[in-house]
Formats: C-alpha cells, sequence, structure tokens
C-alpha cells in the first residue's frame, strides 16, 4: 500500500477508504513513525469484530517495553474485520505498517470524520 495515498490522524493512525458497492470500508493502521516512537512491541489488544467504532475514542491498546498506549479511531462504524494474526506477529508492524500489519477495517456509519485527517505531507510535518 502506498502511504502517499493514505489519510492521517494526529493520534498516528493511517486510514484507507474504499468503495465497496453501497458502503464504504476503511482499513486503519498505525504508521510507521509510532512504531519506531514506541519500538520493542510486545502486546496488542484489539477489537472485537461487530463493535462499534467513533472516531477520536480508543478501540484498543498497543504494549511496548517503554509504555501501554491507546489506539485511536479516525473513523466511525462497525468493525467488520480485524487482523486476527497480528498480535502474534507484532514484528509485522516493522516490516509492513502500511500493508500487511493492517489493524482493522471498518464499514462506516459517517464520513466527516474523513475531513479532520491529514495527507501524508502535512502529517510527516506534525509528526517531526
Amino acid at each position: 500500500m502506498n502511504p502517499d495515498h493514505l489519510l492521517y490522524a494526529e493520534t498516528h493512525e493511517w486510514v484507507r477508504v474504499e468503495d465497496k458497492g453501497s458502503e464504504k470500508i476503511a482499513t486503519v493502521g498505525i504508521t510507521a513513525h509510532a512504531v519506531e516512537q514506541l519500538t520493542d512491541l510486545i502486546f496488542m489488544e484489539l477489537p472485537p469484530t461487530g463493535s462499534q467504532v467513533t472516531a477520536g475514542s480508543a478501540f484498543g491498546e498497543v504494549e511496548s517495553v517503554k509504555a501501554t498506549s491507546n489506539l485511536y479511531s479516525p473513523v466511525t462504524g462497525e468493525v467488520v474485520e480485524i487482523n486476527q494474526g497480528l498480535p502474534d506477529q507484532l514484528d509485522l508492524l516493522n516490516k509492513d505498517p502500511y500493508g500487511a500489519a493492517w489493524i482493522m477495517k471498518v464499514r462506516l456509519s459517517e464520513e466527516s470524520a474523513l475531513e479532520r485527517l491529514m495527507d501524508r505531507r502535512t502529517y510527516d510535518q506534525q509528526a517531526s
């Protein structure tokens, strides 16, 4: 997945939105910058499929040897799929944060949160 084609939240999550018929599905992950800052990841908690997430609210957490950090949803909707293998293969976040290490897929119930997200250039400027 090309990071230039994603949207980004200030809290270091990325989003890719796809049209699936009459629905919009958002794939969500965390940025390479976030992974670099956390270092040595040891645990990740993901939301259950079918749960509701709200833009700006915590949906899970990631723990490193340094600290535990909340994961914040950049979108609002229903979790339709989670990357079930990710918690057992956290090294994927280092290897492929914008591809194989996606976290969840959300059926959007509103799109207004997308307007508050940043393009890659803007995100990179605020993250550095």
